[in-house]
């Protein structure tokens, strides 16, 4: 079982960030989600207040196999501004850590310095914030070594797969897809 933090701000885009738990959580990873505030009430994008299990500043995450970055406005601006934020991603990238990230999110990794020399994705023009020496790729989930982006609230179900990918067997993860009715809607 993996061990999951994800990080929400005031302003965060709700099925990017309830989707990856969701997911996460049927495939039997623990999740646990930090409010980057001194309280644990989080506002969405969209006006719907969550209770984050804990705080960001109270947290211990030597044991994350997983930090996770939803996206959203202003919420990914307010990630992009907590210096605790980046302090945890840099010592978990230093780690080796995986990290995830959607949407307007990956402009936080893209200012710590994670995706110099990474392909990744996010939502349209949010590339102009990554560093010249990145590539973005327009896809809907991009998985480079321990980064996995995704370009927008579509993609949620996608990059939750990816995420759960990461520490759950293949099999399991199809089984998951199928439970959820996924691959049916793909099908058209």
């Amino acid at each position: 079982m993996a061990k999951v933090y994800e990080f929400l701000a005031t302003g965060f885009e709700d099925i990017e960030a309830l989707t990856t738990v969701d997911v996460l959580r049927r495939a039997g990873h623990e999740v646990v989600t930090l409010s980057i505030s001194d309280e644990r009430e989080v506002v969405s994008a969209h006006g719907v207040t969550i209770l984050a299990d804990g705080l960001l500043a109270d947290a211990d995450l030597s044991d994350a196999d997983l930090l996770l970055l939803p996206g959203g406005m202003p919420g990914s601006s307010n990630l992009n501004e907590s210096a605790e934020v980046h302090q945890a991603l840099e010592a978990h990238a230093a780690r080796r850590g995986y990290i995830g990230a959607i949407c307007a999110a990956p402009i936080v990794l893209a200012s710590a310095g994670l995706l110099d020399g990474r392909r990744a994705t996010c939502y349209p023009g949010f590339e102009n914030y990554f560093p010249a020496m990145s590539i973005y790729t327009g896809e809907v989930v991009c998985h480079d070594g321990n980064i996995i982006t995704a370009n927008g609230p579509a993609a949620a179900l996608p990059y939750a797969y990816e995420l759960t990918r990461l520490f759950s067997a293949e099999e399991d993860v199809e089984a998951l897809k199928e439970g959820m009715m996924f691959n049916r809607l793909m099908q058209g």
